[in-house]
């Protein structure tokens, strides 16, 4: 028999949203007349924009063309793309980032992942709880978490709670840990940190040598001008974190697949002989070597996203989620659910009646109004108690969902 990875065997036997796939479709085969509205998957709804399938046409006409062929490219991706990301993600915000500190990639998940690739096994890890199961999965996977105890927790993590009794702002590690996740705007809970909320994990990463992993996948949501979308928007970031993008949740590219991440010049790591490392030619050495690029195909539809017509279609995209992320705030609030997130973020996080799990709210929802939603402990401990809802919907979906929520009184 062939050995395998025994951190793989320290893995739950499957993933959440296949745990949620399965329940959805025995109930849909139980009941095929059921209309079953998805509201639990960050998928989205809305085509790609226009500006990006015009792109996406010439760059197929490009590979029909000898001239203009395009094979193999740069496993950091092609300049045209990671210019305009320079330009207008950080430059135009007053953001010191360089076109070469970019990485073009398949996505933001896939990179939050495999970023541990450069990361000693021995690192201490923090996470927020409730956190996106990919940052913890990842670690199983490296041997960094360790087993599982009976709450759910990993014994080498440190778990830092977002809960509503600390307005989902997390107090500082007291662990030490090496690494350090976060996302904001948060997945699952929706809610957000400001700059002066932001500023003492960037002076706590600076004094205790830490990185801290930044997802900002949903940066294009925020509308608080106090929000920052950027953790390079804190003074000395760029010396201890590593962002994460995404255009899936932004242009709609969940089936193109396509987002970069940043990792400035400036980090610095030790090798176990305590050597000084760049991070950054660390990465591009994992690129180079386990990547071969996002397709030319796809960074051309990327790149028209920076066009003027590419941001005003991107940000009309963005209303339209939000619209509806306003529009279901209003209805679970007349449904007497209490509701967090929505304002800077298409996730709301519902708190769960009094004494309902968030299987058993998950359940009822699925059962009594055909709806579905994420049930809030996947996301870890913290998340009991509370079930995750998507404004990813179309409004006339939306509309349904929550006529049905409210009529049936979820709380009886």
């Amino acid at each position: 028999m062939i050995k395998v990875n025994d951190n793989f065997t320290q893995l739950s036997p499957s993933y959440l949203f296949t745990d949620i796939a399965k329940k959805v479709s025995d109930y849909q085969q139980a009941h095929p007349e059921a209309h079953i509205i998805r509201m639990g998957i960050g998928d989205v709804t809305r085509p790609i924009c226009q500006a990006a399938i015009k792109a996406l046409h010439r760059a197929v006409d490009d590979e029909a063309s000898a001239d203009t062929f395009h094979g193999y490219g740069p496993e950091q991706g092609y300049a045209f793309l990671r210019d305009a990301i320079a330009e207008h993600d950080y430059r135009s915000r007053g953001i010191e980032i360089f076109s070469d500190e970019i990485f073009i990639s398949d996505g933001a998940k896939s990179d939050t992942g495999n970023i541990g690739d450069i990361l000693s096994p021995d690192c201490r890890v923090a996470v927020t709880d409730p956190v996106y199961p990919v940052y913890v999965d990842t670690n199983v996977m490296a041997g960094r978490a360790g087993c599982l105890r009976p709450d759910g927790t990993r014994e080498r993590l440190e778990y830092l709670p977002c809960t509503a009794e600390n307005g989902f702002s997390p107090a500082l590690p007291t662990g030490n840990p090496d690494v350090i996740y976060l996302c904001f705007p948060n997945n699952p809970t929706g809610t957000a940190l400001t700059r002066a909320q932001l500023k003492p994990w960037v002076d706590y990463a600076l004094a205790h040598n830490a990185l801290l992993l930044f997802d900002s996948a949903y940066e294009a949501y925020v509308s608080n001008p106090d929000i920052p979308r950027s953790i390079y928007e804190i003074e000395g970031a760029r010396r201890c974190a590593i962002e994460f993008r995404s255009f899936s949740k932004t242009a709609g590219f969940t089936g193109l697949r396509c987002g970069y991440t940043v990792v400035p010049r400036d980090l610095a790591g030790r090798d176990s002989e305590g050597r000084e490392v760049s991070l950054h030619a660390l990465w591009l050495r994992r690129q180079s070597t386990k990547f071969n690029g996002a397709s030319y195909v796809i960074q051309r539809a990327a790149e028209a996203l920076y066009t003027p017509e590419g941001r005003e279609q991107v940000s009309e995209t963005i209303r339209y989620y939000m619209e509806n992320a306003q529009l279901m705030r209003h209805a679970l609030t007349e449904a007497h659910l209490r509701v967090f997130g929505g304002c800077d973020s298409p996730y709301l996080w519902v708190e769960c009646p009094e004494g309902m799990t968030s299987w058993e709210l998950f359940g009822r929802l699925l059962h009594r109004c055909n709806v579905v939603g994420t049930p809030g402990c996947g996301f870890g401990p913290s998340g009991e108690g509370y079930l995750r809802l998507t404004a990813f919907s179309t409004h006339e979906a939306t509309r349904r969902a929550m006529d049905r929520i409210i009529k049936e009184n979820l709380r009886n």
